[in-house]
């Protein structure tokens, strides 16, 4: 059986092969922290591709900070 039956997704299974050995703790955490930022960079290009099609300024991020969106829970 293959890595792919295992329902992991493509990154996992490289990963995984990448570092099959055990790291120092320090390495981990430095990875942790390459793939956080690595990832955090994508949303924030993907955002700021929204903000740009839909012309969005900070007033807007500013009115939806006052908005009640909340539904009162039923008794």
């Amino acid at each position: 059986m293959g890595l792919q039956a295992t329902g992991l997704s493509n990154l996992q299974i490289e990963l995984l092969k990448l570092y099959s050995n055990n790291l120092p703790e320090k390495q981990l955490l430095e990875i942790k922290l390459l793939l956080a930022n690595y990832f955090a960079e994508q949303a924030t290009e993907a955002m700021d591709k929204v903000w740009a099609e839909k012309n969005l300024t900070e007033q807007d991020m500013i009115n939806w900070t006052n908005e009640h969106n909340r539904i009162k829970s039923r008794p």
